[in-house]
């Protein structure tokens, strides 16, 4: 179960003021979020930074996947828990967590999905993954691409900045090779923001 708390609104809050103070950090883009309705936000992911900073640019709450180990940490899990995240299982295919994702969109949520499914260790794009495809095209949901500047490189106190794109929409009419070609396809709009 996916728990919203204060602690959601204090820690976005927190992380703004963080972010513009410290890293200068520049939104570009938000008139391409919707304000209501289910959208799949996906950005680049090189930094454990970058869900915290993609929701704290947005107005509307948004919900996202979290390593499983997280939630067992004391203090982290229970602050994870209160802050949209629900877990994931790493290095498989995790039906509950997709099934969550699918949930909290047909109740015309905001959810985080990074296309390459997880993150870069040395700052370049990955291969981009199935799983942002196939949620897209089940749910019917458009998909903003998001693309995070320097996030990776934040002990150098770089300016930060995050680019939201114009929606990319699933085909209506699908087939599993779908899937793999709609996240390519949003990955390389990501690719294309600057």
């Amino acid at each position: 179960m996916v728990k919203s708390s204060w602690l959601y609104y204090l820690g976005r809050g927190m992380f703004r003021l963080l972010f513009k103070i410290v890293w200068r950090w520049k939104i570009y883009g938000l008139e391409n979020l919707p304000k209501e309705g289910k959208i799949i936000v996906a950005p680049n992911h090189v930094s454990y930074f970058d869900p915290p900073m993609t929701g704290s640019a947005m107005e509307r709450p948004l919900y996202f996947m979290a390593k499983e180990e997280l939630f067992k940490m004391p203090i982290l899990g229970f602050v994870i828990r209160r802050t949209h995240a629900f877990p994931v299982k790493r290095g498989k295919s995790d039906i509950g967590a997709f099934r969550m994702a699918q949930k909290l969109l047909n109740e015309d949520k905001a959810v985080l999905v990074f296309p390459e499914g997880t993150r870069s260790k040395d700052g370049n794009f990955g291969r981009a993954r199935p799983g942002l495809g196939m949620l897209s095209c089940l749910t019917q949901s458009p998909v903003i691409p998001v693309r995070i500047i320097n996030s990776n490189n934040m002990r150098k106190l770089l300016p930060l900045k995050i680019i939201f794109g114009k929606p990319v929409y699933p085909l209506k009419e699908y087939t599993k090779e779908s899937y793999q070609e709609l996240s390519e396809t949003v990955l390389e709009e990501i690719k294309k923001l600057n």
